[in-house]
Order: C-alpha cells, then sequence, then structure tokens
C-alpha cells in the first residue's frame, strides 16, 4: 500500500470508531449523567493514548510545555464543547447532529479571520452562505411550536454552541501545535475532560448496569482509537487528500440512526447534506495563490 492508501485507510477508520463513540453515548442517553458520560468517555480514552505515546515516545517526555495556560484555554473550551455535543446526542439523531457539526470549518474560518488574521477570501464567505442555508433547510421545516419541536430546537441550539466552542478550542489548537508536541495536546485535553466530568459526581451520579458500563467504556476506547487513527492518518497523508473522507461520517450515521434507532431523514435532511457538503467544499479548497516569481 502507499502512504496516502495507508493514510486513507486510517482516516475511514477514525470515522468508524469516532460514530460507534457517538452511538454508545447515544444509548446512554436518558440513564447516565452526562458528567459521568464525559468522565467515562475521557478516562478510558486515556488508556490507548497513553499506550500511543509510548510506542511514540512520547510519553512522558513529550508532555512538556512552554505555554501551560494556552493548553488550559483549549482544554477549557474542548471540554465545553465535549459537554455540548453529548448533550445534543441527546435530542437529535445522530445524523442530525453530525450535519450541523460540518459547520465547524466555517465558524473556524471566521475566528481565524478575526483572531489569526487570516485571508477570508469571497470563496470562503460564499461557502458561509451555503452552510448557514442547508442549516436553515434542516432546522425550519420542525420550528412549529409543538412540544417535541422545542426539545428539536434546544438540541440544534447545542449544536450550533458545539460547533462555536469546537472553532474556538481548533482555534487555540492551531496555536498550539506551533511549539506544542501534539500528543501533549491530546493528553491534556482527555485529562481535563476526566477530571470536570468527575467534578460532576456530588450532582448525582446514576449506578450503570454491566451494559451501560460496556457502553461507556466502549465509547471511552472509540474515542481514543479514532483520535490516534486520525493522527497517524495525517502523518501518512496530506488533509487536503483526507479532507473528502470525512464525509463518511454523515453515510455512518445515518446507517446508525437506521439499523439501530430506525431512524429514515427526511427529505429536507438531503437539500441541507447538499448545501452543507458545497458549504464545506468552498472552505476547504482555499483560494491557492499562485508562487510570486523571484524578484531579481
Amino acid at each position: 500500500m502507499t502512504n496516502d492508501q495507508i493514510g486513507i485507510s486510517m482516516r475511514i477508520g477514525a470515522t468508524v470508531f469516532f460514530t460507534l463513540m457517538v452511538l454508545c453515548v447515544k444509548l446512554t442517553s436518558g440513564t447516565i449523567p452526562l458528567g459521568q458520560v464525559v468522565f467515562f468517555r475521557s478516562v478510558i480514552a486515556l488508556i490507548p493514548l497513553v499506550l500511543f505515546l509510548r510506542l511514540t515516545d512520547d510519553f512522558p517526555g513529550g508532555l512538556g510545555t512552554k505555554r501551560p495556560f494556552g493548553h488550559v484555554t483549549r482544554c477549557l473550551f474542548g471540554a465545553a464543547a465535549m459537554f455540548a455535543s453529548f448533550a445534543t446526542i441527546r435530542y437529535l439523531p445522530i445524523a442530525e447532529a453530525t450535519i450541523i457539526g460540518y459547520v465547524t470549518p466555517i465558524f473556524t474560518m471566521i475566528l481565524a479571520r478575526i483572531v489569526l488574521a487570516e485571508q477570508v477570501t469571497a470563496t470562503r464567505w460564499i461557502g458561509v452562505a451555503l452552510g448557514f442555508s442547508g442549516i436553515l433547510t434542516l432546522v425550519l421545516p420542525d420550528l412549529t411550536g409543538t412540544k417535541a419541536n422545542e426539545e428539536y430546537l434546544i438540541g440544534v441550539s447545542l449544536g450550533f454552541i458545539t460547533a462555536m466552542l469546537t472553532s474556538v478550542a481548533m482555534i487555540q489548537v492551531r496555536s498550539l501545535t506551533k511549539t506544542e508536541n501534539a500528543g501533549a495536546i491530546a493528553f491534556y485535553f482527555a485529562f481535563t475532560c476526566a477530571v470536570l466530568g468527575a467534578a460532576t459526581f456530588p450532582l448525582g451520579w446514576s449506578a450503570p448496569s454491566m451494559e451501560e458500563y460496556a457502553l461507556l467504556v466502549g465509547a471511552g476506547f472509540a474515542g481514543g482509537i479514532a483520535h490516534i487513527l486520525m493522527t497517524l492518518g495525517y502523518k501518512y497523508s496530506e488533509a487536503s487528500k483526507l479532507a473528502p473522507f470525512e464525509y463518511l461520517s454523515l453515510v455512518f450515521a445515518v446507517l446508525a440512526d437506521l439499523m439501530i434507532f430506525d431512524i429514515v431523514p427526511a427529505s429536507n435532511f438531503y437539500v441541507a447534506a447538499a448545501f452543507i457538503f458545497t458549504s464545506v467544499s468552498f472552505v476547504a479548497l482555499k483560494d491557492r495563490r499562485k508562487p510570486k516569481p523571484a524578484q531579481t
């Protein structure tokens, strides 16, 4: 296999394990408190993550940092995004939560322009407009004021909050990667989420059944493995070549909803997906300027 084929295989594998993680979290909805789910997902994920860092000689030596406060900011926003993401899954089908998550690159682009002073081209602003058109196509038909749709609106709102918090966290990651080890960034994030999840214990945790324990542990391992596979994918292939395979997450999410929860997406879902896929494509396709000829 070529490096690109290995990288693509790793990226697809990461998408599969991420879907499994979300499915495990979804199946605990309504019975396990949110903070308890975050704790198990994070503390269990540390096991494969630490093993991976040991194999790559990044543990514990690679955990040194020159920017502790940068890690704190990234971890707090990332942890808030995880809480919001898991709450979103409790209100929405997996596929709809996934598709709303696709607006994260759009928010990231806007924040990159404001915070990092990155250039935003007209093409990317068109991508923003298409993305929000897709979200409106998805959401508006269901906002009719009934109780069920009020719950749907809560889920959609949490999805947007998740996307915005994730965008802030990603901006912090971009900044940290200039000086920090990628393994350290991942380790401190998982550790922080585990601590914050444990802090919710006084609010009341449930006594999970064996099946629920299996789901909690499964969510942790699946999340940890997904992160490792994604990291390896970017090691073997370029991000631009792997980006299209992120769309498979929606395919797997639709299959999970259909096979596990017997949920069939409505027609507006597919229209929204078309808008958002086009939007993400606009954002992903950065305007590549031709290099200026060297002056003599």
